[in-house]
């Protein structure tokens, strides 16, 4: 670990004077502090940002919510307007990380974490992320668990958050405030496709901070669920997800949310799926139908071709566990 200062913000406007003149937040600290022990991450400032008020949970008069970003993991899923509201995202959060972590970490980290991949973690290997330009060492290696989603010849690195796939999938809104004040950005743009510049990963302005992420209301009622497919029950990264809200009435399908973990570069959103859904009634029939359009822009590598089907496999099943039919 690399030499370091370290602050304690005493209030908002102290954290982001800190923020402006290059200081990394740091909260809950479990992805920060590893990054930093494999010298991946080497801050010279760290600004630690516990002690600020974003720590409630509030439930909108018309049904949506507001979850502060300093809220831990732990506090959120078990939360009773969280898990009344809004299931999936207690389901996704429970299925993170371990008990411990989950005590610890906060949401505005969940969301701001790091991916996974072994080569952005090895300091030795070619990594466009860590060091712009250096070539991505995934594309040719080892690459089982990487996105088949939303890659680019310069990256093909999953972002690891399960709840990040919830908020993606009911289109939640992340608030920000920085220098300029405050400003909000709809969670699909927060979290940036790697492109041609893949170490630029949030849609954040220097200096500005997390404070909360938004839920919108959505219509009653709604049923909602994720679901976690990996190579062991516990404290593993997805290969892939799904989360899903549907609002059926009178046995038809009025809305629908649907968004797909573990196999993109960020959170996937499945539109094409969400459209087969619409107006029609549950049923086995049609669950299958829609979860085939899970996969379209796929582009699998040598070692994840699996994720393809695995991919609709695992949306058809959660659309049948939400959704129900014959």
């Amino acid at each position: 670990m690399h030499p370091f200062s370290y602050t304690k913000a005493a209030d908002t406007r102290q954290a982001l004077d800190a923020g402006r003149d290059g200081g990394r937040y740091i909260a809950g600290g479990t992805t920060l502090v590893d990054l930093m022990r494999e010298t991946v991450e080497r801050p010279r400032t760290l600004v630690d940002i516990s002690g600020l008020p974003l720590r409630e949970i509030v439930v909108t008069r018309r049904g949506g919510l507001r979850i502060g970003a300093l809220v831990r993991m732990s506090e959120a899923a078990t939360h009773r307007g969280v898990r009344a509201l809004f299931p999936v995202i207690s389901q996704a959060l429970e299925l993170s990380a371990s008990a411990q972590l989950r005590n610890m970490a906060t949401i505005g980290g969940n969301i701001m974490q790091r991916t996974r991949c072994t080569y952005f973690r090895d300091v030795t290997a070619a990594c466009n992320k860590r060091e712009a330009g250096s070539g991505c060492a995934a594309l040719h290696g080892v690459n089982r668990t990487h996105a088949i989603l939303g890659t680019s010849d310069d990256c093909v690195a999953t972002h690891p958050s399960d709840v990040a796939v919830a908020f993606a999938a009911l289109e939640a809104t992340v608030v920000l405030l920085g220098p300029d004040g405050e400003r909000t950005v709809p969670f699909a743009n927060f979290l940036l496709k790697p492109g041609s510049t893949p170490n630029r990963e949030q849609a954040l302005r220097r200096g500005e901070l997390i404070t909360a992420v938004e839920i919108p209301a959505l219509p009653r009622p709604l049923k909602s669920g994720y679901l976690k497919v990996r190579d062991r029950q516990s404290y593993e990264f997805a290969l892939t997800s799904a989360a899903v809200a549907l609002h059926i009435r009178g046995g038809v399908i009025h809305a629908a949310k649907v968004a797909a973990g573990g196999v993109g570069t960020v959170p996937w959103k499945l539109p094409a799926v969400e459209r087969e859904l619409i107006g029609k009634r549950p049923s086995n029939t049609l669950w299958a139908k829609a979860a085939e359009r899970a996969a379209d822009g796929a582009r699998p590598l040598q070692h994840n071709r699996f994720k393809v089907e695995l991919l609709k496999r695992t949306v058809e099943r959660q659309l049948r566990v939400v959704g129900g039919g014959k």
